[in-house]
């Protein structure tokens, strides 16, 4: 797992910030793990995991919640970066 400041990871982070505005939120790097499998397109930057809290997400289902960053994220998501796990929860949870 590795925490990356590339310019994809950068841009996830800043569009959730400001979406969200988080009490945690770590965009993780995936792509080493997935190297010279499909969707890895040498970037460096085609997989991520994103674990984030935020009081947006209380009262919101988990299917509703990933359908929010989604739509936060624009075409990053299945365009720009090829996978994209999320792990969303409200504060407490």
């Amino acid at each position: 797992m590795e925490v990356m400041t590339g310019p994809i990871a950068q841009e996830i982070t800043q569009l959730l910030t400001a979406a969200f505005a988080p009490s945690t939120l770590a965009v993780i790097n995936d792509s080493a793990r997935h190297s010279g499998h499909m969707g890895d397109d040498g970037s460096g930057e085609s997989h991520f995991t994103v674990e984030i809290e935020s009081a947006a997400f209380t009262g919101v289902s988990r299917v509703q919640r990933q359908r929010l960053i989604n739509a936060a994220l624009g075409d990053i998501p299945g365009q720009r970066v090829h996978a994209l796990a999320i792990k969303a929860r409200a504060p407490g949870e």
